[in-house]
């Protein structure tokens, strides 16, 4: 099942895509699929039928993960 993410790489706009899975502290390459910017346009440095990109991890700033719609809200409650 892929994660949605959201990536932050150095003097570039975030992307949004999907990954396998997290990475460990031990990669050295990320491998994004269906990369794309944060409004779903294509990215203006890739091809247009690019449908996986791998990126070196010292490019990357920090990787946000997204929830999915699959995951249960979860329901805090407060003592009133």
């Amino acid at each position: 099942m892929a994660v949605q993410v959201l990536i932050h790489i150095a003097n570039e706009d975030p992307i949004l895509a999907e990954m396998e899975k997290i990475p460990s502290p031990t990669d050295t390459l990320i491998v994004a699929l269906n990369p794309r910017a944060r409004d779903n346009k294509d990215l203006r440095y890739l091809a247009a039928n690019v449908t996986q990109v791998v990126w070196p991890i010292n490019r990357v700033t920090f990787i946000e993960i997204l929830p999915s719609a699959d995951e249960d809200k979860i329901v805090g409650f407060v003592r009133e």
